[in-house]
This record gives C-alpha cells, sequence and structure tokens, in this order.
C-alpha cells in the first residue's frame, strides 16, 4: 500500500495539478476528524492523522519536481517535513509563511458541494488557514473539488493488476455462501446468511464497507416495488426461491461491490426455470448497452440518459444506478444514475468520465417471468474499469445463476 502510494503522490498528483490549474494543493485534518483525501495519502499503518496534520503540495512551474511539504508535529514519510516547534512554536504561523514564500497563484482547498469525499477540510481548520494568510494570498484560495475527485478515483497500473484479484476473492465468497455449504433450504434464514458473510470476511482479515443484504424472491411474493429505502425481513430459505446477495468488501484500501443471485433448485429440477434465466440474459444486455455508452469526457447523466433511451427501444424496463468506486464504496466521480433519480442526478451526475477509472456497474430489469406469472427484478452489481476507450470487468460477471444444491447441475 505505500509503494502505491507513494508512486501516486509522485506520479498522479501533478498531473492532476496541472490539470486543475492548481498550482497549490493544501489538505488539512485533525485526529479522528480526517479529511477523506488526507487519509488515503498517509502510511498504511497510520490510522488517522496524528494531532493537527498540514499536506501541502506546490508545483513551482517550469517543468520542475511537485513539492511536497508537512506542517506536523510528526513525519509523515511521504513529505518533507517542514515545521520545527523549538524555532517557530505556533504550527499555523509556520504554514504561513510557507505559503508566503511560494507565493502560488491558486491554493487549492477541499471544499465542495456536491461531492462529500471532496469536501473534507472542516469550518475551524478552513478559519485557522485563512487567518494564517495575508488578505491577498486569502483571495487565491480556490476550491480543490476536481483535484480531489482525481485523486481518489484514478486508478494505476499497479492497483488495477491487483484489484482484479481482490473482486476475485469476494466473488469467491459470494458464491461459497450461496451454497449448500452455507444454506439449507428449509432450516438457513436470509439473516443467517448475512452474518455468515460478516464472519467470512472477518475471518479473511478483511472487512466489509456495508453490512450485506441477503433478500429472497419467489413466485407467490409480492412485485418489488423498485423503492431500496429499506431492508427486507429475514425470510426461511426454501426450493424455488431466487436469492440475492449485494456484498461489499476492503482489502488493501481497495473496495469491492457485488451483487449476484442464486436459485435453489426443487426436487426434480436441474436449472432455474427458464423465464427466470431469460430475465437474467435480458440484465446482461442492459449491461452492455449501459458499459457501450462509456465514453471518456461524457458526464454520468449523459451516459445515463442515453443507455435507458437505448434500452427502452429494445424494450427494456431498466433502472440504472451505477457509481464509481475504489478508495470508497460510493466513490468520488461521475454518479450514473440512482434508483430514484433516473432522470439525471444534478451535481454529481455533471461530473465528467476519465481514463483509468473504476466504477460499480449496478442496476436491473424488470421481465415478466411466465412460470411465476409476474414481473421480478433481477438485480445485479459488478466492478469494472474504465481504460479510457473500453471498460473491462476485473473478474467476469454472472451469466447464470448459482445454483442450491450445486452438484445437481
Amino acid at each position: 500500500m505505500d509503494r502505491w502510494t507513494e508512486d501516486r503522490l509522485e506520479n498522479l498528483v501533478p498531473d492532476l495539478m496541472r490539470r486543475e490549474g492548481i498550482d497549490m494543493w493544501v489538505l488539512v485534518a485533525r485526529e479522528y476528524n480526517e479529511d477523506p483525501v488526507l487519509l488515503t495519502m498517509l502510511p498504511a499503518t497510520w490510522q488517522s492523522s496524528r494531532r493537527t496534520t498540514i499536506l501541502i503540495f506546490h508545483d513551482p512551474g517550469n517543468g520542475d519536481p511537485v513539492e511536497r511539504f508537512a506542517v506536523a508535529r510528526y513525519d509523515i514519510g511521504f513529505f518533507d517535513t517542514q515545521w520545527f516547534p523549538e524555532e517557530e512554536p505556533d504550527q499555523w504561523k509556520r504554514f504561513g509563511e510557507i505559503v508566503r514564500e511560494k507565493n502560488p497563484e491558486r491554493i487549492g482547498i477541499n471544499i465542495s458541494e456536491h461531492f462529500a469525499a471532496a469536501d473534507g477540510i472542516s469550518h475551524t481548520d478552513y478559519m485557522d488557514l485563512r487567518n494564517s494568510l495575508s488578505p491577498e494570498l486569502r483571495d487565491r484560495i480556490v476550491s480543490a473539488e476536481n483535484l480531489s475527485i482525481g485523486w481518489l478515483e484514478t486508478r494505476t497500473a499497479n492497483e488495477i493488476t491487483v484489484y482484479s484479484q481482490i473482486n476475485r476473492i469476494a466473488h469467491n465468497i459470494v458464491a461459497e455462501g450461496l451454497s449448500e455449504r452455507v444454506i439449507t433450504p428449509g432450516v438457513t434464514t436470509t439473516r443467517d446468511v448475512q452474518w455468515w458473510y460478516r464472519e467470512r470476511i472477518r475471518d479473511s482479515n478483511m472487512t466489509a464497507w456495508f453490512h450485506p443484504s441477503v433478500t429472497v424472491y419467489r413466485s407467490e411474493s409480492p412485485e418489488h416495488s423498485g423503492d431500496f429505502s429499506s431492508g427486507s425481513e429475514s425470510d426461511v430459505i426454501m426450493p424455488g426461491d431466487l436469492i440475492h446477495v449485494d456484498f461489499g468488501i476492503e482489502y488493501l484500501g481497495l473496495a469491492t461491490d457485488t451483487q449476484r443471485n442464486a436459485y435453489v433448485l426443487r426436487p426434480g429440477e436441474t436449472e432455474a426455470p427458464q423465464g427466470l434465466r431469460d430475465a437474467l440474459a435480458l440484465a446482461n444486455r442492459l449491461q452492455d448497452i449501459l458499459t457501450d455508452e462509456f465514453r471518456t469526457g461524457r458526464t454520468g447523466n449523459e451516459i445515463l440518459l442515453s443507455a435507458l433511451n437505448k434500452a427502452e427501444q429494445e424494450g427494456i424496463n431498466a433502472t440504472i444506478y451505477t457509481h464509481p468506486i475504489g478508495y470508497q464504496g460510493h466513490g468520488a466521480g461521475p454518479t450514473i444514475g440512482l434508483w430514484d433519480q433516473q432522470g439525471g442526478v444534478p451535481g454529481k451526475g455533471d461530473y465528467p468520465l476519465y481514463a483509468n477509472t473504476a466504477h460499480s456497474i449496478e442496476l436491473n430489469a424488470e421481465v415478466y417471468v411466465p412460470e411465476w406469472n409476474r414481473n421480478v427484478r433481477i438485480l445485479l452489481e459488478e466492478d469494472a474499469i474504465f481504460n479510457g476507450e473500453t471498460i473491462r470487468y476485473t473478474d467476469g460477471r454472472m451469466k447464470d445463476f448459482y445454483l442450491i444444491p450445486r452438484q445437481m447441475r
């Protein structure tokens, strides 16, 4: 993780600062109230900042390397320490001296109306920062929103290589939970499976970034309304059930987000009903329609509306709610729909798509299933990398239901 961080600080930050036209970037945090961006720049063994931590990036121009400074009491390692209390006891005064010496044109700080992860400076830290600068320098303060998002959303080549392996770990755990090793029809409840996942993640020395959800759909159940604002009750899993899982882990500082489905075979069955399999194929087609719309520079709202229009032309009743993923599960970058905002998402949906970013392709297709004589929503979510031209699932996607039990396939 430290190797990745140092590479990102050395190579990614200069490119992003120059892309955004910011020649000084300042990040501030106090212990247990960390700026989400600053937290990703600390050594892997640091689980929080220490006291008040101030990080400064300065681009001197003329093609010279970007400088990295820390105005902090503890040695951060990746940054050149520039505060020595025995020489200047006042930390913020020392910060002001550095800024005055460097005389930047634009001082970027992490403030943002729409992106929480890019809005990391607290009010107190903001006021201390302003008060440490001259009126002339205060006027040069600008939002570093796009710079922060660029840092959070961009994945390096080394991260992309390992991301595929992390996603495979997640998929293997999902598959194990949706098997007869965990589920005994007529006995096991959906809540049992949720907590099996939590324990399995912990036993693997990883963490869950949200509590897994496990839901059953069956022929006699009411149709899903499409409202995902509340969870489902615990149910005993029975033969003939369609089981849906939403599952995410964090490992090596990267998050995954997966939704997959299993079918519990009835006596004499060797496959899920044809109508359910056809519904899954249609949901896969919706994935293709969406990912075909990924173009560098297009906003999340533009991608969403174009994909929904094409799905409608093909007769697919679609809902799309795809999001970036990376350091956070619901990461920074272009939001491509929310389940309750299919006309576009102001702010987050207006951000453009960039290369070398990771996305959770999350959506559902509502399909009539003849065997159940009702509509069924097939909910899918798979993580993918966009390289600027094409999109690739980091560890494939679900094209066939898991079957319980497996040996009857």
